[in-house]
C-alpha cells in the first residue's frame, strides 16, 4: 500500500498543479453610470452692437475723459439731421503730444450712413456715426493735426449716449 501512495502521491501533486483555481461566481454586472454632460457653465456674453442704423444723425455732447495712463480729451459735437453744427476735438497723449480738431478747419462731405468731415486744406478725415447706444468720432490721415508723435496713439473717441459720457 505504501507503493501505491508512493505511486499516486506524485499524480495527485501534478493534478493539483494542472487544474486551475476555480473562480469566484461572476458577480451581476452594476450598470454603468450614465456619461456627465460637461458642457461649460454658461457664460454671458456682452452685449454685441447691432447693425449700423441708416438714419440720420442726432447727437448733442460735451464730454471729458481720462484713462489711468493720463491719455486725457475732451469733445464737443452737435449733430442735427446729420448736419454738424459745432465740433471740437482735444486729445492729449502723455509723452507722444497733443492732436486738436476744430469745425472751421473741416467741411462736410457726407451725411449718411455716416457722417463725414474733410478738412478744408489737407488730407484729414473725420467719420461720426452712430452703433446702438454708442456715437463714434473717427480719424483718418489726420497726422498734421497732431504734434511730436501723438497721431499713431490717437483712438476714436466714443460717446455713451445714455449718460453722456466718453471715452
Amino acid at each position: 500500500m505504501t507503493r501505491k501512495l508512493a505511486l499516486l502521491l506524485p499524480v495527485l501533486v501534478l493534478g493539483a498543479c494542472a487544474t486551475p483555481d476555480k473562480a469566484p461566481p461572476p458577480a451581476a454586472e452594476a450598470p454603468l453610470p450614465a456619461p456627465v454632460e460637461t458642457t461649460p457653465p454658461a457664460v454671458a456674453k456682452p452685449a454685441r452692437p447691432g447693425p449700423i442704423p441708416v438714419r440720420p444723425l442726432n447727437v448733442k455732447t460735451e464730454c471729458k475723459f481720462r484713462d489711468e495712463t493720463g491719455y486725457n480729451g475732451a469733445l464737443k459735437l452737435d449733430v442735427a439731421g446729420a448736419q454738424v453744427h459745432a465740433f471740437e476735438a482735444k486729445v492729449n497723449i502723455p509723452k507722444r503730444g497733443a492732436c486738436r480738431f476744430d469745425l472751421k478747419d473741416f467741411h462736410q462731405t457726407r451725411e449718411l450712413p455716416a457722417i463725414e468731415l474733410s478738412q478744408t486744406r489737407g488730407k484729414c478725415i473725420v467719420r461720426v456715426w452712430e452703433q446702438g447706444e454708442r456715437v463714434t468720432v473717427a480719424f483718418q490721415q489726420c497726422e498734421k493735426m497732431c504734434s511730436g508723435s501723438s497721431y499713431p496713439y490717437l483712438w476714436p473717441i466714443l460717446n455713451d449716449r445714455r449718460d453722456g459720457s466718453c471715452a
